[in-house]
């Protein structure tokens, strides 16, 4: 590993557990440096102690504020020096079917998976742009890209960060400024345990939805994904030196993936003539044309 990818300075939200806390760790024991997002002050000092003036937290909660945001994403510049990679890893899921849940459920589940993250990129693309490099990393989901039934509007959310990265890619790439979405599949976090919020509202006519309920629990702690070997693969795709736009983890995300890639082109071909013939014909563009 180079000196200059050992030394990056990241910020990463949501290091108190799971993916976000593996990918903290392993940057530091690299040699990196660190400003982590945490939620509760208590678990500031712990976070700090893993590597004294290299590990800075703050504290932030990925509904504030867009001016709460700004003022963190600039404590994070000062404390660190500078950011050369933005990690919007805090997250969580939300399980019940889009009949069920309700308008203030929808609305947090969007204002953390996605408005959040959004505020946070915007609030740091002026520091990316004036020294012409960065890189910007948003934690989506293998339900970024795939639906899964009872999971809707958590699919919605990270369909919506996978959008817009994509769109950012395109808008950053001039000022020398990468972009990855990263996709996981299960991996053995709290994700599917006490990270999980169920809506309240449960209609008993979803059975589907109830099932996969049922699957949900049985997975919780069983995952094969490692987090720590997930953090190296991330570590590896930013300091690649063509770094990727999007990064499946897990075996399932890559199968699944795969699968709906060959599905929307078996789907294409099917309609491709049907969707290939609402154009004007030759004749009626003649004729709406003015004289």
């Amino acid at each position: 590993m180079s000196d200059r990818a050992r030394a990056r300075h990241w910020m990463i939200t949501g290091v108190s557990s799971g993916l976000g806390k593996a990918l903290a760790e392993t940057v530091l024991e690299r040699g990196g440096v660190v400003v982590g997002t945490l939620r509760d002050q208590g678990q500031v000092a712990d976070f700090e102690r893993l590597a004294p003036g290299r590990a800075f937290a703050v504290l932030l909660d990925a509904t504030d504020p867009a001016e709460i945001l700004a003022e963190r994403a600039a404590d994070a510049v000062r404390l660190a020096g500078h950011i050369d990679v933005l990690v919007n890893n805090a997250g969580y899921g939300l399980l019940g079917a889009v009949e069920e849940v309700s308008d203030d459920e929808i609305r947090h589940q969007m204002d953390t998976n996605f408005t959040g993250p959004l505020r946070l990129v915007r609030a740091l693309l002026p520091h990316f742009r004036e020294r012409r490099q960065g890189h910007v990393v948003n934690v989506s989901s293998i339900a970024g890209f795939t639906g899964q039934p009872g999971l809707g509007v958590y699919n919605a959310s990270k369909f919506a960060l996978e959008g817009l990265s994509e769109a950012l890619r395109l808008e950053l790439g001039p000022f020398g400024i990468g972009v990855t979405i990263v996709e996981p599949g299960a991996f053995r976090t709290r994700w599917a345990g006490p990270g999980l919020r169920r809506a309240e509202r449960r209609l008993p006519e979803y059975e589907l939805v109830t099932a996969v309920r049922g699957s949900l629990d049985r997975l919780d702690g069983v995952q094969q994904g490692d987090p720590r070997r997930a953090a190296a693969a991330i570590i590896k795709a930013v300091e690649a030196p063509e770094p990727p736009g999007r990064l499946p983890l897990g075996a399932d995300a890559v199968k699944a993936v795969r699968g709906k890639l060959a599905a929307v082109a078996s789907e294409l071909d099917g309609w491709e003539e049907v969707s290939a013939s609402t154009a004007f014909e030759p004749a009626a563009q003649a004729e709406g044309r003015a004289p």
